[in-house]
């Protein structure tokens, strides 16, 4: 049982077709959001957003720009994924210095967590996002991927076993 969840979806850097000047595996991040949801209130305890400027494609397409709602002024004003990942990982160590927060795949002394822990897990539909996406991205970029980010729940399985998929 997971006290808190880190429910995340990366805005992605789209084009309207697969036949479009932006392969799949070169896909990038233009948004990168996280909350941090409190599973037994059902309240956001914490925040995490930047948009990410896009180094590879620097100009948003219309599609995207549809899809997403995000601009080209916003990703402008943006910061590089590197200084991203950083302040990502940042506001994750606070996290776990005031909350308490641990997640599964942590080095721990313990099996069980103490009465000041936390357990936390990401929530994600779908592989996409972090099994896809940013690890092609981060490999591109020579970039490390936080560690904490390669294990996740990925609600579109759990909803497609369960039976209540619709789409």
């Amino acid at each position: 049982f997971f006290n808190l969840t880190l429910c995340r979806e990366l805005g992605l850097l789209q084009r309207r077709n697969q036949s479009s000047s932006v392969p799949k595996k070169t896909v990038g991040s233009i948004e990168f959001p996280a909350v941090l949801l409190n599973t037994r209130t059902g309240e956001i305890d914490s925040e995490f957003h930047n948009y990410v400027q896009p180094q590879e494609h620097p100009v948003l397409s219309e599609f995207c720009t549809e899809l997403t709602g995000i601009t080209q002024i916003q990703v402008e004003a943006g910061i590089p994924l590197h200084i991203c990942l950083s302040q990502f990982n940042r506001w994750l160590q606070t996290l776990q210095h005031t909350m308490g927060v641990v997640f599964p795949n942590e080095q721990r002394n313990t099996s069980a967590p103490s009465a000041t822990e936390n357990m936390c897990t990401f929530l994600t539909w779908s592989d996409w996002d972090l099994g896809v996406c940013l690890q092609y991205e981060c490999k591109r970029k020579q970039l490390h991927k936080p560690d904490v980010l390669n294990s996740w729940i990925d609600l579109r399985s759990t909803y497609r076993v369960s039976g209540f998929y619709f789409w």
